[in-house]
């Protein structure tokens, strides 16, 4: 099973619109998939599920579950100030340690609004994630000026940036 992690908390999202659209290309590709989405945090996550209370928090235990489940994530990261959101680094501060993530498969997608598609983001998700034992999927996609290339509708109306999704999909898929 893959998970499909929304990594911010915001409601109705860019993000999830991209996630969205990733979950028909697998479709496509015939792969079973599940949605992980920050926007199901907990009210009080970052008071009642972290540090000294790690693993006693029903609702953020039910959250994570589906990722017992997994042994590939796809985590969709903006870039929030030249890194990823709070939210998705107190998600993953959450998890199980050492456990969590630990050995898993990850694909990483970036978008911002500007020309550089997140790449600090993913600089920075990628470096958390190799310290935690994630193996990282060489093929990390940026897309920039999201707002230009995303449909209301969902849609990535650019054909590069849908090739390039599908690409690391099926590489991801392969492994």
């Amino acid at each position: 099973m893959l998970t499909l992690l929304v990594g911010t908390s915001r409601p109705q999202s860019r993000t999830r619109r991209v996630a969205d659209f990733y979950a028909t290309l697998l479709d496509e590709l015939g792969a079973a998939y599940q949605f992980l989405d920050l926007v199901d945090l907990p009210a009080d996550f970052l008071n009642e599920a972290l540090y000294h209370n790690a693993g006693q928090h029903p609702e953020f235990n039910r959250l994570i579950a589906p990722l017992d489940q997994s042994d590939k994530i796809v985590i969709f990261a903006p870039e929030y100030n030249c890194s990823i959101p709070g939210a998705l680094k107190a998600f993953i501060d959450g998890l199980p340690y050492p456990g969590g993530i630990r050995g898993k498969k990850a694909a990483l997608v970036s978008l911002s609004s500007g020309s550089q598609g997140g790449s600090l983001a993913l600089s920075h998700l990628t470096d958390i994630l190799f310290y935690l034992g994630t193996a990282v999927l060489p093929q990390r996609v940026r897309l920039p000026n999201i707002s230009q290339h995303l449909s209301k509708e969902g849609i990535i109306t650019d054909p590069l940036l849908r090739q390039v999704l599908r690409e690391q999909a099926q590489a991801l898929l392969a492994l």
